[in-house]
């Protein structure tokens, strides 16, 4: 178990973590703690909110775009429409 603690001691410290805070309370508690934390780490590398979005935008833009696909040559040939009669007649 982590730090040495037991089964037992974890549910005791879980249990007065539940009275202090309530049972609404922890979940939000403990996502803003797991976003502090990787907030925490982006600042270590080097990467705050903009330069990620600066990076994602780059690499959106340098990506070549997808080549249209080949139409077989079949069916790429225009159809030939029917030669139409005139309804005009010499006389």
């Amino acid at each position: 178990m982590p730090f040495g603690l037991g089964f037992g001691e974890l549910v005791l410290i879980f249990g007065v973590l539940l009275l202090l805070f309530g049972a609404k309370r922890l979940p939000e508690l403990a996502g803003g703690m797991g976003k502090g934390i990787r907030d925490f780490k982006r600042a270590l590398n080097g990467m705050d909110e903009q330069s990620i979005q600066a990076n994602a935008q780059q690499n959106y833009l340098t990506q070549a775009p997808a080549a249209p696909a080949q139409v077989p040559a079949a069916t790429a040939a225009p159809a030939q429409a029917a030669p139409v009669q005139s309804e005009t007649t010499a006389a």
